[in-house]
């Protein structure tokens, strides 16, 4: 089983016992912006998709791995590779800390750090990238900090609640 450990988080692959807390995530209307998500999800339909979870990267071309907090190995968000392109060494990456009495505390920092030390160390890619609502002040500013570049807005790019939305596009390269 993947494990990476950080001070205040580890991230660890999905587990079957996840499926109440990702059903939760995943059927929260608030946030479906984000995600892109124009439905909720059945339990039955997240159960499949944990139980493809063992696919390799190189298979699934994405992988989900449940950040969780040391010591009580409490589920806090998730942190999602997505669009992985090996031939082009990139990958995208999206975070989400879902227990807000958890956010604001550096866990979403420390789990980027975590993911990217695997995309760059173990997958050998050469860059990472992600996609933030301009809106999104919390993620751009721990993007910013990362060392993630600003490389181009997408004008009215997210269409939700009949309303239009810019996106930031950010790439962080391998040094």
């Amino acid at each position: 089983m993947l494990k990476l450990a950080g001070d205040q988080v580890f991230l660890r692959a999905l587990e079957s016992s996840d499926i109440d807390f990702l059903y939760q995530v995943e059927n929260d209307m608030t946030i479906w912006e984000l995600s892109g998500t124009l439905a909720p999800y059945s339990k039955e339909l997240l159960r499949q998709y944990i139980d493809s979870a063992h696919l390799d990267i190189y298979e699934a071309k994405q992988l989900r791995l449940c950040i969780c907090e040391n010591g009580t190995g409490t589920a806090l968000g998730f942190v999602d590779l997505f669009d992985f392109e090996p031939c082009h060494k990139r990958v995208g990456v999206g975070i989400i800390i879902y227990r807000v009495d958890f956010q604001n505390k550096g866990i979403g920092s420390e789990a980027l750090r975590l993911v990217e030390d695997y995309c760059f160390q173990i997958l050998d890619l050469h860059q990472i990238y992600a996609n933030v609502l301009e809106e999104n002040q919390k993620s751009n500013y721990v993007f910013t900090k990362l060392g993630y570049q600003k490389v181009g807005i997408k004008k009215d790019w997210i269409y939700f609640n009949k309303e239009f939305k810019n996106e930031i596009l950010y790439q962080k390269i391998r040094a």
